[in-house]
């Protein structure tokens, strides 16, 4: 006689032959969602072997065609230089990343503010916008000096030129996104008798969270690029300090570990506005919809 534990695996087969579908079609169902789930751990460890492979094709290159370290370090050297100063790497990265969280945020705020302003008003659009394009044609390299003149050599310029390069995408995606509203609806919502302010707040911003973190995956980037270059030119900490001390005295490793230290910074930002994207967008996404369902 047949176990309690083949007759209970039976049972679903016999459930489906019963009912039309013979068991090899079960059996090839369960072959495609093997085949699903090797896929995305597939999936999820590509960007892992493919920086792995880089980081042995640098090697590989740097070795066999014996570049000088002062002209392109091997991975091994910059592990080294990281391993060799981390302490101090560690105090000027958490100085940049604190600079640029400040002026990150404050571009948040002010870009959400400004274009929530411009995209609902064609007069303030046609007012406001063209001088935000001249602005931000303006190169920033060109602005941190005077800033250095206004507000001396330190955190602030760093923090300033932050805000500035991540404040533009920010208000015009936002702006993008309210003004994208269509007519019709605001129409059938002031019949209904909504306020302007409302439709804002209940439909147009709503409606600009897509373009809104879009641009974050963009502003968190400019945002750092601000800081490194203010403190270039102007920082007494910082990754960009760091940086050009570095090179000064021909440490070319230590100068790529402060590039690998910002980019990981970067991508750790990008990585926590992705995770928010997720929770907040949503509705947005036709998967994540279908998924939550």
């Amino acid at each position: 006689m047949p176990s309690d534990g083949s007759a209970a695996l039976g049972k679903p087969i016999a459930m489906k032959a019963a009912a039309g579908h013979p068991p090899d079609e079960q059996t090839r169902d369960m072959e495609r969602q093997r085949a699903l789930a090797r896929r995305e751990r597939f999936q999820r460890a590509l960007p892992w072997l493919v920086i792995v492979l880089a980081l042995l094709a640098w090697e590989f290159a740097v070795r066999v065609f014996h570049i000088a370290e002062f002209i392109l370090p091997a991975p091994t050297s910059i592990a080294a230089s990281m391993t060799k100063w981390w302490s101090p790497i560690a105090v000027h990265a958490l100085q940049t990343l604190e600079t640029t969280i400040i002026g990150f945020a404050a571009a948040n705020v002010l870009g959400l503010a400004l274009g929530a302003l411009i995209g609902s008003s064609a007069m303030v659009y046609g007012g406001i916008y063209p001088l935000l394009i001249a602005f931000n044609s303006i190169p920033k390299v060109a602005v941190v000096p005077i800033l250095v003149i206004w507000f001396g050599i330190g955190s602030p310029p760093a923090i300033i030129t932050s805000f500035l390069m991540s404040f533009f995408p920010i208000t015009v995606n936002v702006a993008a996104g309210i003004a994208t509203v269509e007519p019709e609806l605001r129409d059938v919502l002031r019949a209904l008798g909504a306020s302007r302010r409302t439709i804002i707040a209940k439909v147009g911003l709503p409606r600009s969270m897509p373009f809104y973190f879009a641009s974050l995956k963009i502003a968190i980037t400019s945002s750092f690029l601000g800081s490194i270059l203010a403190e270039t030119v102007a920082g007494q900490s910082g990754i960009g300090h760091l940086m050009i001390v570095a090179s000064s005295r021909f440490e070319v490793p230590l100068v790529f570990a402060g590039l690998i230290v910002t980019s990981a910074m970067s991508v750790a930002m990008y990585a926590i506005a992705a995770v928010v994207e997720k929770r907040v967008t949503g509705w947005a996404n036709r998967g994540g919809a279908e998924a939550g369902a």
